[in-house]
């Protein structure tokens, strides 16, 4: 059995009104039974700083792993990078190569400054590349943020799982019958 744990943390008001529907836990909870990481928690929080800072600090001192989705975009409710610099005290700036490849992807004249905010982040993060639209996510110590956007989450998942240490791999046999499980028991 595997040593390694993880946490997940959906953030996102949009989640917790039910306006849109959370992909992005099953998605990951299924990966990460691939890769024999034992994933003990999932937790859809708002987009609130005090909540994200207290979830990811408890969550970083429970887990192996802490893997976060939403609230890294140009828009005003995005907080989850700010956030995440001050529950590791981390000086919030812009991060130079981020900074580089969002302005290399954006045609001239369309990096304004809503996009420009998805290169500030935790003073020496290290970049997850987004091989989909270029917005990086990133980690700090064995946090990892990720976007909210379910098919651009599951490249840059996918991608991250090859770089981190796994498990062995849970076999998982699923039989399908029209029973109720109290006859079954």
């Amino acid at each position: 059995m595997s040593n390694l744990t993880a946490g997940v943390v959906i953030i996102g008001d949009e989640i917790l009104s039910g306006r849109t529907q959370d992909i992005n836990a099953n998605f990951i909870a299924k990966e990460l039974v691939k890769v024999g990481i034992h994933l003990k928690q999932i937790r859809i929080i708002r987009d609130e700083q005090k909540t994200i800072i207290d979830t990811v600090i408890k969550f970083h001192k429970s887990f192996t792993y802490v893997f976060t989705t939403g609230g890294i975009g140009p828009t005003h409710d995005d907080i989850t990078s700010q956030s995440i610099a001050i529950a590791f005290n981390k000086k919030y700036c812009l991060h130079p190569k981020a900074f580089k490849i969002l302005k290399e992807y954006y045609p001239s004249g369309e990096f304004n400054e809503e996009r420009q905010r998805m290169a500030i982040m935790p003073e020496n993060a290290a970049l997850i590349l987004n091989p989909l639209t270029a917005a990086p996510g990133f980690k700090i110590q064995n946090v990892y943020v990720l976007p909210g956007v379910p098919n651009i989450m599951k490249m840059m998942f996918s991608n991250l799982l090859k770089h981190i240490e796994k498990g062995e791999a849970k076999k998982v046999v699923t039989i399908n019958t029209n029973l109720y499980e109290s006859i079954i028991a």
